[in-house]
């Protein structure tokens, strides 16, 4: 460890193959709270070739006591979930990896050891399930209907005529977009039947999470891609929408599968209910939560 056991917990990122892959990377790879990270890997006992990703952070910053506050910090919350991410993709440029959610800790490695080899198993199942393929996320957002020039509506009108002419035409733009957005949700449906190897339909984003000028978001899928698949499906994807201008369409990607990971209990991982971010965008990785997973160990 980087410390005494009483001072660090041991945070764990992924789950990956102990591959050489690897090797050039991990020396100078730093994850949450600037730490190192390594590779914890059981000895050989034909329980499959899997390990976690971890490193040592401070037990004062990541106790469960102090972690509800922490998640509070929009800050800390931000730094941490940037430097769980960068982990998890540095990682997965090289070999494949099973996300787990951010905050995943245990008390010291031996608990997570303990944990890895119970489930080593299953997790060697999910990688090679999950091998040559990536993640690609899709948004469909139904843009805002611009309300027509009352006087160009109805020129010779009245004026209450006329503003209830330009109302009647911004609805019936606005519905337009809808079945626009639902052609496109169709069409992508069907591409996805042609390269994808899998499917999630996420909730749709709203809020800080949306740009207010993109629209309405209302499809926001991920889909798991085999490698030699990729370049076909981002073309089908990204023609879907030529033809439709009532829609913004967005397609993010390549992403390490954050969705199509089945987050399977590590037995005593502390217990917390820590977020954790979807697949990010390249600038910046939205907080957002998705589905649950192991979080802090009891005591």
């Amino acid at each position: 460890m980087n410390g005494p056991a009483k001072e660090t917990l041991t945070y764990v990122y992924a789950v990956t193959p102990p591959t050489p892959a690897l090797d050039d990377v991990l020396p100078t790879l730093t994850g949450v709270a600037g730490s190192r990270v390594t590779l914890l890997a059981p000895v050989p006992d034909g329980t499959g070739p899997v390990a976690f990703a971890v490193s040592d952070v401070p037990r004062a910053d990541f106790e469960e006591a102090v972690l509800p506050a922490r998640f509070e910090d929009l800050r800390w919350l931000e730094e941490t979930a940037r430097a769980h991410h960068r982990v998890i993709e540095t990682l997965a440029a090289r070999t494949t990896v099973l996300p787990l959610r951010m905050a995943t800790l245990y008390q010291d490695h031996t608990r997570a050891m303990r944990a890895l080899q119970s489930q080593s198993q299953e997790f060697a199942t999910q990688l090679a399930r999950l091998a040559a393929h990536t993640e690609y996320g899709v948004k469909i957002y139904v843009r805002p209907a611009a309300a027509p020039d009352s006087a160009e509506t109805a020129p010779s009108g009245s004026p209450g005529k006329a503003y209830l002419q330009a109302r009647r035409a911004q609805r019936d733009a606005h519905e337009d977009h809808y079945r626009q957005a639902r052609t496109a949700a169709d069409r992508i449906a069907e591409i996805a039947r042609r390269y994808a190897a899998d499917h999630v339909a996420h909730p749709p984003q709203s809020g800080p999470l949306t740009a207010a000028s993109a629209g309405e978001n209302v499809v926001n899928g991920a889909f798991l891609v085999p490698d030699a698949e990729a370049d076909a499906f981002r073309r089908a994807v990204q023609a879907t929408a030529e033809d439709l201008p009532g829609i913004l369409l967005e397609m993010t990607g390549p992403w390490a599968p954050y969705s199509f990971t089945a987050l399977l209990p590590t037995p005593e991982a502390l217990a917390s209910e820590a977020p954790i971010p979807e697949a990010p965008d390249a600038e910046a990785p939205p907080l957002e939560p998705p589905p649950p997973g192991p979080g802090h160990e009891p005591r």
